[in-house]
This record gives structure tokens, C-alpha cells and sequence, in this order.
């Protein structure tokens, strides 16, 4: 059996996507621990977050990134990092639920 090999932090200088994308592509529930722990060391020797708020921005930002992607996918990213969208939480917002959401975050009154 191979020794195993500890994966190469990720690069100081990296793109919202670089960094969270792959994180989209894992089914593994120890691929995801990893990889999660692969981000929060970058948030904490990039961003100077204790491991606490590191932890949870990298919860934030996976719930927040998987918002983009369809509902399976949602859905595992929720469960493998035990993460959910900062707005919506674990559920699929409807588009009447999305309108309502950017109004409240922008102060204006339901019409």
C-alpha cells in the first residue's frame, strides 16, 4: 500500500472558482473532509482567520457557490460539508423566493 501523501496547499492567488469548483465534483464523504480542510488552512494563512471563522466562511462560500449548480449537486455539497446557502438555507428557493430575498437584502419593501 502507497504511503499516503499529504495534497499541496492551495496557491495563495486563487479564483472563487479555482478554489470552490472542485469542491462540487466530490462524492466522497473523506475526499470532501480533505479538500475541506485544504480551504480552511488557505483562509487562515491567506485571509489571518482563526480556524473557527475560517471554518465557517468556508461553510458559507461552499453554500453559497453550490447555489449556482442544480439540486443534486446542492444537495451533496450540503451534506459532505455540512454547509447551506447564507440566504436560503438547505431548501431550492423558487424564483418568487430568490426576488424576495434580493429586495429584503436591498432594503426595498415587498410590492
Amino acid at each position: 500500500m502507497p504511503a499516503a501523501t499529504t495534497p499541496e496547499p492551495l496557491p495563495d492567488m486563487i479564483t472563487i472558482g479555482d478554489k470552490y469548483r472542485p469542491a462540487m465534483e466530490i462524492t466522497d464523504q473523506a475526499e470532501a473532509d480533505a479538500y475541506f480542510e485544504r480551504c480552511v488552512e488557505h483562509s487562515m494563512v491567506r485571509g489571518g482567520l482563526s480556524r473557527k471563522d475560517a471554518e465557517e466562511r468556508e461553510r458559507q462560500n461552499l453554500g453559497y457557490f453550490c447555489g449556482y449548480y442544480g439540486r443534486e449537486t446542492r444537495e451533496r455539497v450540503f451534506r459532505l460539508y455540512r454547509c447551506a446557502h447564507p440566504v436560503f438555507g438547505t431548501s431550492t428557493p423558487t424564483v418568487g423566493d430568490a426576488i424576495a430575498a434580493g429586495r429584503r437584502m436591498a432594503g426595498e419593501r415587498p410590492s
